[in-house]
């Protein structure tokens, strides 16, 4: 007797079912939710005047079913528990039916399997925390597209896009976001094997590759919309944003660190090297260093105070010999590592009296006993950079050189800076570091302009040394410019916008390295004694204004040398450095508002400009083909008599305030009439003004490698020669 109205309610619902109007009504409750009486008819296209009675059927017969519940407050119409059942049954059959008709599917593992449901909705609902409920609907949507498009090819991307298009034709784009796939198109591909800046280099090919996927996971994962919004659409720029959350920018290393200790890291490689005792030992751990750590930093490391502390290694007064492993060290890290080198051409006086670390024999000598080793070593460097870069300039490594005025009086020191200011006369490949009244703060610099002082502890060591550059963040003042209209107040309050996003991003970099670096920076983060090689807290975070002039120029309609233009570009100061206080308590002591070169930044921010605004309403520099942002400081040069101009000392003096995080001054040797020792007479009155930290002389010069020659301008085509294709033109801060 029970099996009788079982069965007859059964063939109730396979009745029901039996209607291909019933059915729709069904798939469009399973697809929609809940709809009412008039958005069903609507659905199904029926006319509710000449088609009521028919749908009024219909829908009876499904509730009398009990395949479907009407909710009476809201008057709408649902599936019930059995009504879901029969849907998914009903595709199981049709499934099975025209199975003949099945999909394949390329996954991203490169296997071919055949098109299945379920795995769509799991899925989705792993990845992305769509619900259950939410995510079968939408895989069944994407199964019914996919079918009806009759591909006959059907990869997992391609499932995926069809699957985000659903997600936004509902309003999931939250979900949709976390579904993105990230890679590069065909063409972007294509693209990158035929750059001429990347042929013959397969290595290189990759990286790239690689470092777009996470630019794009960082866009899209790691930063918050704001921050991502603000840099996709050239408010801001992150630089380096392929490796934001994997790397920082620099580091200042402290050589003596693996001088003591050696190199022992089983958890890298099998390499195992002793403290060194003598100096070729000791440039090979160095360059084992630097090679290790290459492939955790993002731009140039800097060897600090370098011939200072490899002077202990300086056994014998063997010239030859020292000179030969010096070039030997030269050309390898020329080759193969951006790499900085500093070099001290007295002892400084806070490290006088710290003992050397070197040798047993050596072992209690100091450094100020060490200051011939030192200015040899300083002097060899030289000697070999002004060889090496006889026939083409040698731009890596990147000499430093640390003077103050007492230099001048010390005819050693004086020779040596002789033939320094010969080499940048000729190759514009050096760069000097003032150490004028420096009685109360020690301070570093890399090649970059970046600077670190004791302004955290008051230790020169913990605050300078073992640590560097977290990350640099551009903010694209003349954009600011264009949307406030002018209106002072209004830029004030974009910029504080603006700097607040950057010290978020550098924020979260700083976050993700302390999550991550354990795994991604294994040769920094090592430990000797409980102690880590890098310190993250003393890392600097720069925030970068660049095309500065272009937006004091552009909002005051004058040139930079004109009083309105001034008193602007002094607000600007004012306010950032107000920004740092108030905004530095909550991101960071080392948050600094700066102008430095940016290559990359200054050509980006300015190109995206002019897509915005058009080419008529933006203030560049270049040309429109070319065009760029100012990033950097530059003093102009005057011949007669020789010396820096005065209104573009009187205009950078006056701006000075943006260098506690480092500075660039470039001076452009273009036409100049005198030799190197009027150059040594520019740089003696320069280092006079204090606020002249860090300053280099650029030199244009154009080599023919089919020739072998150079020349101090720029060419296209070679004089001696007539080549074309073979010239090859140096300038390391051009469009910057």
């Amino acid at each position: 007797m029970a099996r009788g109205p079982r069965r007859s309610r059964g063939i109730k619902v396979l009745k029901a079912v039996s209607s291909p109007l019933r059915l729709q009504i069904l798939n469009f409750l399973f697809d929609k939710g809940s709809l009412s009486y008039t958005e069903l008819m609507i659905s199904l296209k029926m006319n509710p005047s000449r088609d009521a009675g028919k749908f009024a059927y219909h829908l009876k017969f499904l509730l009398n079913s009990n395949l479907v519940e009407a909710n009476s407050s809201s008057k709408k119409y649902f599936l019930t528990d059995l009504g879901k059942m029969v849907i998914d049954i009903a595709d199981k059959v049709e499934k099975r039916a025209f199975s003949q008709r099945g999909m394949l599917v390329r996954t991203s593992h490169f296997t071919l399997e055949e098109f299945d449901l379920n795995k769509i909705t799991k899925s989705i609902t792993k990845e992305a925390k769509v619900p259950p409920e939410l995510a079968q609907k939408t895989a069944k949507e994407a199964e019914k597209r996919l079918r009806k498009s009759k591909a006959k090819y059907i990869t997992a991307p391609l499932v995926r896009e069809i699957v985000n298009t659903i997600l936004v034709e509902k309003g999931y784009e939250n979900y949709r976001h976390k579904l993105t796939r990230m890679g590069l198109p065909v063409y972007e591909v294509t693209q990158l094997l035929n750059s001429k800046k990347l042929s013959n280099d397969s290595t290189r090919i990759i990286l790239e590759a690689g470092k777009k996927v996470f630019e794009e996971y960082v866009l899209l994962n790691i930063f918050p919309r704001d921050i991502a919004d603000a840099h996709l659409l050239g408010g801001i720029h992150a630089e380096n944003l392929g490796t934001w959350i994997l790397k920082p920018k620099e580091i200042i290393h402290d050589i003596r660190f693996f001088y003591e200790c050696g190199l022992n890291l089983p958890k890298i490689s099998d390499v195992s090297i002793d403290p060194p005792k003598d100096l070729d030992s000791a440039l090979t751990i160095t360059l084992n260093v630097l090679l290790y750590c290459k492939k955790e930093v993002n731009s140039t490391q800097t060897l600090e105070s370098f011939n200072l502390f490899l002077s202990p290694f300086v056994q014998d007064r063997n010239i030859k010999k020292i000179k030969n492993s010096l070039r030997r060290f030269l050309i390898n890290i020329s080759q193969n590592i951006d790499t900085t080198i500093s070099l001290d051409l007295s002892i400084p006086k806070v490290i006088a009296n710290i003992n050397a670390i070197g040798p047993e024999e050596k072992s209690n000598r100091i450094y100020a006993d060490l200051l011939e080793e030192n200015q040899l070593l300083a002097t060899l460097i030289i000697e070999i950079f002004a060889e090496e870069s006889s026939i083409k300039p040698l731009f890596n490594p990147k000499i430093i050189i640390k003077i103050s005025e007492d230099s001048f009086n010390d005819k050693n020191i004086l020779k040596i800076l002789r033939k320094a200011h010969n080499l940048a006369f000729e190759r514009g490949n050096i760069f000097f570091e003032n150490l004028t009244h420096e009685k109360t703060s020690w301070k570093v610099f890399s090649a970059t302009g970046v600077k670190l002082s004791n302004d955290l502890s008051g230790d020169w060591e913990t605050d300078t040394l073992r640590t560097g550059c977290l990350g640099i963040v551009a903010i694209n003042l003349p954009r600011i410019v264009q949307e406030s209209e002018n209106d002072q107040e209004k830029f004030f309050e974009i910029l504080k916008e603006r700097f607040e996003l950057s010290a978020r991003a550098l924020r979260i970099k700083y976050n993700a390295l302390k999550q991550i670096g354990k795994i991604s920076l294994p040769f920094m983060t090592q430990k000797t004694k409980g102690d880590t090689y890098f310190r993250f807290e003393q890392c600097s975070r720069i925030i970068n204004f660049v095309g500065f002039q272009e937006a004091v120029e552009k909002f005051s309609g004058k040139k930079m040398n004109h009083e309105d233009s001034k008193k602007f570009a002094i607000e600007i100061v004012k306010n950032a450095l107000k920004f740092k206080r108030k905004i530095g308590r909550k991101y960071g002591k080392r948050l600094f508002p700066v102008v430095l070169p940016s290559m990359e930044a200054s050509k980006r921010l300015a190109s995206l400009d002019i897509e915005k605004f058009g080419v008529a309403k933006v203030r560049f520099s270049g040309t429109r083909y070319t065009p760029f942002f100012s990033s950097s400081k530059r003093l102009e040069l005057q011949c007669e008599p020789i010396s820096i101009k005065s209104e573009s000392i009187q205009i950078e003096s006056e701006i000075s305030g943006l260098n506690a995080g480092g500075c660039l001054y470039i001076i452009d040797l273009v036409d100049v009439k005198f030799d190197y020792e009027e150059l040594l007479k520019v740089t003696k009155k320069l280092i006079k003004n204090s606020w002249v930290e860090f300053f280099t002389f650029n030199r244009v010069i154009s080599f023919c490698e089919n020739c072998q020659k150079n020349w101090q301008k720029s060419i296209q085509k070679c004089p001696s020669c007539g080549s074309l294709s073979t010239m090859k033109t140096f300038d390391r801060f051009r469009s910057t």
